[in-house]
């Protein structure tokens, strides 16, 4: 998944790190779009039209990717592998210059999650596309190594893989798990506190991961709906979810939809935090779910 991973557990087994590894090992060969040998890979070379058997894995990541897809309006796609390849943050690796109007047309041509038909524990596209789950898939790894731990009959634990993080219990000294939100570079927003007892948080971020274009910073998170990087200055956002998979995606979808998407956070009863650029300050928007909780 290209980061690291770290879990705090109470009265941890002697070799569980190995399990951890082993967990998350089994997510990166079903969903890594930089291994070759993956199940996506292979998935997104196989035959348009053939329908391919999926790992069940697999085949709840890209359901519930496709129904936040379908929830978001696409402000969340998961058939995106062209166009983040195009962009320079797939396997293909960092480009000279921007791509060209035509590019960009040609690459949303090959994508959308409308050419994606899923039917249970199989899949299809009926056209080229490419899958990219990086959006959810660090998430579900979360999630992943949770019930591992759970089915361990290790109750209390703290997971987190890259920044997403889930706890679940309570620590030794009676207190849950609490956690800081991530801190936004250069900004004077408070941090909030919260506690982690069965919950998860993901943030996404235009910090996190960008390049560099003739004096301007784009942004990793691309709309699928352009075709190009974010231009709606969402600087964060942060979600929380029972589900880790979930509070990834929602977090992504939320930051391509900006200010506006609170109003979908609202519909859906989302814990959300959003920090958005105006001027040379930044505003916070907070949905009645987190004010709520906090």
């Amino acid at each position: 998944m290209g980061t690291s991973w770290s879990a705090r557990i109470v009265a941890p087994p002697e070799g569980i790190a190995l399990k951890i590894q082993a967990e998350l090992d089994r997510v990166v060969a079903e969903m890594s779009h930089w291994a070759p040998d993956s199940t996506l890979s292979r998935f997104n070379r196989s035959e348009p039209g053939r329908w391919q058997p999926l790992p069940i894995g697999f085949a709840k990541v890209l359901a519930a990717a496709m129904e936040v897809a379908e929830k978001s309006d696409g402000a969340f796609d998961p058939a995106m592998g062209a166009l983040v390849d195009l962009w320079g943050f797939g396997p293909p690796g960092p480009r000279i210059g921007l791509p060209g109007d035509a590019e960009v047309a040609d690459a949303c041509a090959r994508s959308g999650r409308s050419h994606i038909e899923l039917d249970g524990r199989r899949a299809r596209r009926d056209a080229p596309v490419r899958l990219d789950l990086s959006g959810i898939a660090k998430g579900h790894g979360v999630d992943r190594v949770a019930e591992m731990l759970r089915s361990m009959a290790l109750p209390d634990f703290l997971v987190e893989v890259g920044g997403e993080l889930r706890g679940e219990g309570i620590r030794p000294d009676g207190q849950p798990w609490w956690v800081d939100f991530e801190s936004l570079p250069s900004s004077p927003l408070a941090s909030f506190r919260v506690a982690l007892h069965g919950l998860s948080v993901a943030t996404s971020g235009d910090y996190r991961r960008s390049f560099a274009h003739e004096g301007r910073d784009y942004a990793h998170t691309l709309d699928p709906r352009t075709g190009r990087p974010l231009e709606n200055g969402v600087a964060s956002v942060t979600v929380l979810h029972p589900s880790c998979m979930l509070a990834d995606a929602w977090a992504t979808a939320l930051t391509v939809l900006g200010p506006d998407g609170m109003a979908l956070a609202e519909r859906e009863g989302l814990a959300a935090h959003m920090a958005a650029r105006e001027g040379t300050g930044f505003m916070e928007h907070l949905s009645p779910a987190l004010q709520g909780m906090l």
